[in-house]
C-alpha cells in the first residue's frame, strides 16, 4: 500500500472554491471556510475543498514484483567507523584481522574435506568403477562410454583420477582413442557433481539456495548441452580424434616436468594423516589384473626399498634356463640364474587407518560421513562471515569490481576476461571441483551474479584441461602420445562448447535453465536431491544396463523415451511463443493429469509423508487416530489424545473465515464516536476503509 502523501507544504489554492446556500448566512470565519459577498450583495459560503483521499486506490495500486535475481544489499547494520571511539576502532581493525584468519582456515579445512570425500568416494565405489573399465565389450558404444564415464567420476569424486585411468588403458592398447573420447565427455560431466552437492548445504534460506543451486547447476547444463550436441557429432565425423593427431603429430612434444602441484602442497600434510590411498590399484583393475581385485586401495607402507638380484632357481628341465651357460643340473634337480625383484617394507604410513582392519568399505564410510559433516559446518561458517564481513561500503565495492562490465564499445571483453580468471584460478588450486565449490556460496550470498559465474565456471573447465595437458607432458615415452592425445580431446571438447554456448547472448541457454531449476528448487527444495540422484546416478545407471544388454534394446528403448522427451520440448516452446496454431486443448498442460504438470501433489505427498515420521501419534495420525480413540477411550495418556483434541477443534470450527476477520477498527471507531474520523496526516500510517475490506 503507498504511504499517504505529504501535507504539511500543501497550501489552499484560493480557486478551489465552491459556494454554499444563498440562505446561509456567516460573518465570522470558520475553519475551512470562508465568508464573501455575491455580485447582488448576497453573503455567500465558500468552503475549501480538501484534498481526497481513496483508500481503494491505495489498496489496489499495482506493487513493483522483486526480481527474485537481484543481488541482496548487504548493508552495514553496525555502529559507523565514525562514530567509534579509539578503543573501538581498534578493536574493529582487530575483529576484521580474525575474521580474515578464521575465513582463511576453515577455507583450508573446506577444500580438505573436498580431498578426503574424494579418497572416500574411491574407498567405496573405485573397485567398482575399476570394474566398469575393464568391461571392453560395450566401450565401442558411444553412449555406454559416456555414462561409464559419468559413474567413474562421480564414484571416484575425480576426473583427474578416471582421466589417468582412460591414459593408462589406451597406453596399454586396452582402449582406442575413439572408444575413450565419449568417457572423457562423461568424465567432464561427472565432475559437476561436487559443487551441486555443496550448494544443497544452503537450503537452509530459500533465496541464497535459489542462487546457490542455479550458480552450481549452470555447470551440469553446460555440460550436458555440449554433449547433446557434440557427441552424435564426434561419432558422425570423428573430428576431435583427427584435430588432436593433427595436433600431435605437428609438434613435437618431449618429456617435460610433473604438473605443478600448488595446492596439494598445502593441503597434503594434513589430509595424509587422515587417510593415503594406492590408486594404482583402481588402474590394475582396470587391465585385468586378477591379483588386483584382492588388494586394498588403502596404503599402509609409504617406504619401500625395491632391489633386482639374480638367484639360482629351479627349473623343471633346461629348456627353461635363461641361458645354456647358465644352466646346471646334477641329474636330479636343475638350475638356472634369474632376476629376482623384491620389495621390502621399510616405513609405515602414519595416517590414521594404517594398522586398521577395517575394510575398504567401512573405512569409506566413516570418511564420507565425516567428511560431509565438516564440509557441512565449514561451508556454514564460512557463509556466516561473508555475510559478517561483505557489508556496506566493502560489499559495494566488490560487486562493482566483479559484476561491472567494461564501458560501452568494450562491455563483452569483460565475459571473456572472466573466462581466463577462471582458467587461472583452476590451474593455480589444480581443480575445478574446489573453485566452483568455492565460488557457490559467494553466488548463494549474493556477492557474484549467475550471469558473472557462468564465464567462471567456463574458464574453470579450460583451467582443469591444461592441467592434465602438462600432466601429460609430464609422462614417460611410451604414453607421452597417447595421454596428450586425451588430455587434448578433452580441451578442445571444453572449447567447442564454449562456442557453442557462449558468444552469442541468445545461445546462453544454460544460464536461463539453470534459473530454471533454482526457482523449482528453492519452491520444491525435496526436488534438488530427486535432481541429483536422477541426473547423476539413476539416468546413466539404466543407460548402462541397457547397453549391456545389446545395441538393439538400447535403441528401442531409448529412441521412444527421446523422442517424447523432444516432442514435449517443441510442445513448449510453440505454447509459449506462438500458442495460434496449436488446437486449443493443446495450448496449455491442462489436458495432463494435475501429477504430471505440477509438483504440488508430489510435494503434499512428501510432507505428508514426512509428517507421519516425525509424529509420535499412529503412524497415519488423521486416518487411524478415531480408531485408537474408539478403542483405548482417549485417556489423557494416550499419544493420541492430542490429535484426536485437535481434530475435534478443526470439526468444531466453521468452514469460514471467524467474525474476528471482519472486525474493523476503523468501523468500530466511527460507531463509537460517531462520525468519520479524517485522515492522520502521517505518512507511514495505512488506513482501509470497511468497504474495501468487505
Amino acid at each position: 500500500m503507498a504511504p499517504w502523501p505529504e501535507l504539511e507544504n500543501a497550501q489552499p489554492n484560493p480557486d478551489k472554491y465552491t459556494e454554499g446556500s444563498p440562505g446561509l448566512q456567516s460573518t465570522t470565519p470558520v475553519n475551512g471556510k470562508e465568508t464573501a459577498k455575491s455580485d447582488t450583495g448576497t453573503p455567500v459560503t465558500k468552503i475549501e475543498l480538501q484534498p481526497s483521499y481513496s483508500t481503494v486506490a491505495l489498496i489496489e495500486e499495482p506493487t513493483g514484483v522483486e526480481d527474485p535475481w537481484d543481488l541482496p544489499e548487504l548493508r552495514d547494520t553496525g555502529i559507523k567507523w565514525s562514530e567509534r571511539d579509539t578503543k573501538g576502532k581498534i578493536l574493529c581493525v582487530f575483529q576484521g584481522i580474525g575474521k580474515f584468519i578464521l575465513l582463511l582456515g576453515f577455507l583450508y579445512f573446506f577444500v580438505c574435506s573436498l580431498d578426503v570425500l574424494s579418497s572416500a568416494f574411491q574407498l567405496v565405489g573405485g573397485k567398482v568403477a575399476g570394474q566398469f573399465f575393464s568391461n571392453n565389450s560395450i566401450m565401442s558404444n558411444p553412449v555406454a562410454g559416456l555414462v561409464i564415464g559419468v559413474l567413474v567420476t562421480v564414484l571416484v569424486q575425480s576426473s583427474s583420477t578416471s582421466s589417468s585411468i582412460i591414459v593408462s588403458m589406451v597406453a596399454s592398447s586396452l582402449l582406442t582413442v575413439r572408444a575413450a573420447i565419449p568417457i572423457i565427455m562423461g568424465a567432464n560431466i561427472g565432475t559437476s557433481i561436487t559443487n551441486t552437492i555443496v550448494a544443497l548445504m544452503q537450503a537452509g534460506d530459500r533465496n541464497e539456495f535459489r542462487r546457490a543451486f542455479a550458480g552450481a547447476t549452470v555447470h551440469d547444463f553446460f555440460n550436458w548441452l555440449s554433449v547433446l550436441v557434440l557427441l552424435p557429432l564426434e561419432a558422425a565425423t570423428h573430428y576431435l580424434e583427427v584435430l588432436t593427431n593433427l595436433v600431435v603429430e605437428t609438434f613435437n612434444f618431449k618429456n617435460g616436468e610433473d604438473a605443478p602441484a600448488l595446492l596439494k602442497v598445502i593441503t597434503d600434510p594434513f589430509t595424509k594423516l587422515i587417510v593415503q590411498l594406492d590408486k594404482k590399484v583402481i588402474n590394475e583393475i582396470a587391465m585385468n589384473d586378477e591379483a588386483a581385485k584382492n588388494k586394498s586401495l588403502i596404503k599402509i607402507w609409504c617406504k619401500t626399498f625395491t632391489n633386482v638380484t639374480q638367484m639360482n632357481v629351479t627349473v623343471p628341465s633346461s629348456e627353461n634356463c635363461t641361458s645354456p651357460s647358465l644352466c646346471w643340473s646334477d641329474g636330479t634337480y636343475t638350475w638356472t640364474l634369474k632376476n629376482v625383484t623384491y620389495t621390502e617394507n621399510i616405513a609405515k604410513c602414519q595416517h590414521i587407518f594404517a594398522n586398521s582392519t577395517l575394510p575398504d568399505l567401512a573405512v569409506g564410510i566413516i570418511l564420507l560421513l565425516a567428511s560431509l559433516l565438516v564440509l557441512c559446518g565449514c561451508l556454514i561458517t564460512i557463509v556466516k562471515l561473508l555475510g559478517s564481513v561483505l557489508r556496506g561500503q566493502v560489499a559495494v565495492v566488490i560487486k562493482k569490481t566483479i559484476n561491472t562490465d567494461f564501458p560501452f564499445p568494450f562491455a563483452w571483453v569483460t565475459g571473456y576476461l572472466a573466462i581466463l580468471v577462471g582458467a587461472g584460478m583452476t590451474f593455480i588450486v589444480q581443480s575445478s571441483s574446489v573453485f566452483t565449490s568455492a565460488m557457490t556460496p559467494l553466488i548463494g550470498i549474493g556477492v557474484i551474479t549467475i550471469e558473472r559465474a557462468y564465464p567462471l565456471t567456463l574458464g574453470s573447465n579450460i583451467g582443469t584441461t591444461t592441467t592434465a595437458i602438462l600432466a601429460a607432458l609430464a609422462s614417460p615415452g611410451n604414453t607421452l602420445r597417447s595421454s596428450l592425445q586425451i588430455a587434448l580431446c578433452h580441451f578442445f571438447f571444453n572449447i567447442s562448447g564454449i562456442l557453442l554456448w557462449y558468444p552469442i547472448p541468445f545461445t546462453r541457454l544454460p544460464i536461463r535453465l539453470a534459473k530454471g531449476l533454482g526457482m523449482l528448487s528453492a519452491e520444491y527444495r525435496w526436488f534438488a536431491v530427486f535432481y541429483l540422484v536422477f541426473v547423476f546416478f539413476l539416468t546413466p545407471m539404466a543407460v548402462f544396463g541397457l547397453s549391456l544388454a545389446g545395441w538393439p534394446v538400447l535403441v528401442g528403448v531409448g529412441a521412444p523415451v527421446v523422442a517424447v522427451a523432444l516432442l514435449l520440448g517443441l510442445l513448449g516452446v510453440l505454447q509459449s511463443r506462438c500458442p495460434r496454431i496449436l488446437p486449443r486443448k493443446l495450448r496449455d498442460w491442462g489436458f495432463l493429469p494435475l501429477w504430471l504438470r505440477s509438483l504440488k501433489p508430489w510435494d503434499d505427498l512428501i510432507s505428508l509423508l514426512a509428517g507421519c515420521c516425525q509424529n509420535r501419534c499412529c503412524l497415519c495420525c488423521r486416518l487411524c487416530c478415531r480408531t485408537c480413540c474408539l478403542l483405548c477411550g482417549c485417556p489423557p495418556c494416550c499419544r493420541c489424545s492430542g490429535c484426536c483434541r485437535s481434530q475435534d477443534d478443526d470439526e468444531g470450527a466453521p468452514p469460514g473465515k471467524g467474525p474476528e476477520a471482519f472486525d474493523n477498527v476503523a468501523l468500530s471507531v466511527e460507531a463509537q464516536e460517531g462520525s468519520p474520523q479524517p485522515p492522520v496526516d502521517d505518512p507511514d500510517s495505512k488506513v482501509m476503509s470497511g468497504s474495501t475490506a468487505l
